[in-house]
């Protein structure tokens, strides 16, 4: 068996095949990088949260994978997961996710003891949200509160401290997250209540359309506030309106809430993500 064939399987479940996803949590890091730092922010720094924004991703995917292990099979899209097909063992997911997660917190080790104590609740809510789903009706919320968190770490480890200017962004990327994650619920929604799996996608049935959208409005009126806060330049300002003309485009994509068009929304959210990241590091480089 070559080394390639016997790691598929591993990448299949870290999702490192798809990085669609590190993209997501990639963004909102970078924001708050980058408004913390006002600029670009020290080296070692940038490189511990790139690396721990992969690590953590993939250790989510393995915990994740494990949990829905008995569902998965029963869904068209997760059908041909390593554990749905027995490529894997449930064990082997959980020693994969337990070793990602000390890789990413040897890298916080070399931040700073505010950073130190924030990470284990990135740990908690990450391991907690796949199970969110037997059970809460809302589990997008729970997924954008593991995804959000990696932004007071950023502050942390820049500042050393949290302002509370960085609760905007927090508040922000709750939405957003809130919002492209109902996106990729309308693709399973199907499945999903057959098996019994809780989503905001089942939760808002026909007016999932008008929850995405009051998100996406949520999200940019706390950028806006967010960059208010921070006094940053005009160009973020600009950023935000292109933004907001991607969120229109969204949901002109869901109109008809086909599947396709639904994950193909949910895809485009790395656009949404880079439109803010460029404004911020435009209006950080012309500040005075």
């Amino acid at each position: 068996m070559s080394a390639a064939f016997a790691l598929k399987p591993y990448l299949a479940l870290t999702r490192l095949d798809k990085p669609v996803g590190i993209g997501l949590l990639l963004w909102p890091t970078l924001w708050a990088l980058w408004l913390a730092a006002e600029g670009p922010p020290a080296l070692p720094t940038l490189i511990i949260f790139l690396g721990g924004v992969v690590l953590t991703r993939s250790a989510g995917c393995a915990i994740n994978d494990y949990a829905d292990r008995d569902f998965d099979g029963h869904v068209a899209r997760t059908q041909h997961r390593p554990l749905a097909t027995g490529a894997l063992t449930p064990r082997a997911a959980l020693l994969t996710a337990g070793a990602l997660t000390g890789l990413a917190f040897v890298l916080v080790l070399f931040t700073n003891a505010l950073t130190i104590t924030l990470a284990p609740v990135a740990v908690v809510l990450a391991a907690l949200y796949p199970f969110t789903k037997r059970f809460l009706p809302v589990p997008q919320l729970f997924l954008a509160a593991a995804f959000s968190w990696a932004i007071p770490m950023a502050y942390a480890a820049v500042m050393n401290s949290l302002p509370s200017s960085l609760w905007w962004l927090v508040a922000a990327n709750m939405l957003w997250t809130f919002a492209y994650d109902t996106e990729y619920a309308m693709v399973d929604r199907p499945w999903d209540e057959a098996v019994g799996i809780q989503s905001t996608a089942r939760l808002f049935g026909r007016f999932d359309r008008l929850a995405i959208g009051l998100a996406f409005v949520g999200a940019l009126l706390c950028l806006f506030q967010a960059g208010l806060s921070h006094g940053v330049a005009w160009p973020f300002y600009a950023g935000l309106t292109l933004a907001a003309g991607h969120a229109l485009y969204q949901l002109w994509l869901i109109r008809h809430q086909d599947l396709d068009a639904s994950f193909l929304a949910f895809r485009s959210n790395n656009v949404f993500g880079a439109l803010i990241f460029l404004a911020i590091v435009l209006a950080t480089a012309v500040a005075p």
